[in-house]
């Protein structure tokens, strides 16, 4: 039997999303982020594209805006309000100074306890490699709590330090730890992700509607296997207050 899944941390009330692109919390985490936000949590999302290179036949400028319209009735579907975008290259996002800085002045900027972000492993489950973007994102979201806590780095718009990151979720990740139980979610994360109709019309000749409703039911049952039977979504969680402890808060301050 594998090893089960343990209850996702609670202790926490404002959570910030990095991702790489529109559609990628929706299609990893939307059921849970919907139940988070039932239970008074707050979510921002934060885009490092817009997406713009992700639809084929479609001009990336127009994509651009199709794309973010998309992206913010999607948020709205589970309750998040806040959606932020910024300007890296869609397919051609680096990990480096510039993308760390910007993670760092929005972790600065909304304050949350817990950083969600995508698969950051080169791979998915090792069946498929992981594009650049999200290995890049990914890596870059974890880090930016260190970075965010360290008031000598990316000091430019004079924001202070945050250190009060308390947890990273990982969605998707080939080797997850926690998982949180969307059963009465289930159905609005389906519409989350449905609400990408023109991204949905370009990826898949099927009727939307099927094709997201079972890759959904597949990946809510395959973590439901290991968390009680529950529909769930799984997370690769990392603790922050161990690793500050670890190594000796000062060199944060």
């Amino acid at each position: 039997m594998p090893d089960q899944l343990k209850e996702m941390p609670t202790d926490w009330t404002r959570a910030l999303a990095i991702v790489a692109h529109p559609d990628d919390v929706e299609y990893a985490a939307a059921s849970a982020v919907a139940t988070w936000v039932d239970q008074g949590k707050e979510v921002v999302y934060l885009m490092a594209s817009r997406g713009e290179a992700g639809i084929d036949g479609m001009d990336p400028e127009q994509a651009k805006v199709v794309r973010e319209r998309e992206q913010r009735a999607s948020a709205a579907v589970v309750g998040v309000t806040e959606v932020e975008f910024l300007d890296h290259p869609d397919g051609l996002i680096e990990y480096g100074p510039e993308l760390r800085r910007d993670l760092a002045h929005a972790v600065r900027r909304h304050r949350p306890e817990l950083i969600l972000t995508l698969n950051h492993h080169d791979h998915w489950r090792g069946v498929s490699w992981n594009t650049p973007d999200h290995r890049n994102v990914g890596r870059a979201a974890l880090d930016s709590a260190t970075d965010a806590a360290n008031r000598f780095l990316f000091a430019e718009e004079g924001l202070a330090p945050w250190e009060g990151v308390r947890w990273q979720a990982v969605a998707n990740s080939p080797y997850p730890t926690h998982a949180v139980d969307v059963t009465w979610a289930a159905e609005r994360g389906v519409q989350a992700v449905l609400a990408h109709a023109t991204y949905l019309e370009a990826l898949t000749d099927e009727d939307p509607a099927a094709y997201v409703r079972g890759f959904m039911e597949r990946n809510l049952a395959a973590a439901g296997e290991r968390f009680g039977g529950r529909p769930a979504v799984a997370f690769e969680v990392f603790h922050r207050d161990q690793y500050r402890k670890r190594n000796n808060e000062v060199h944060y301050r």
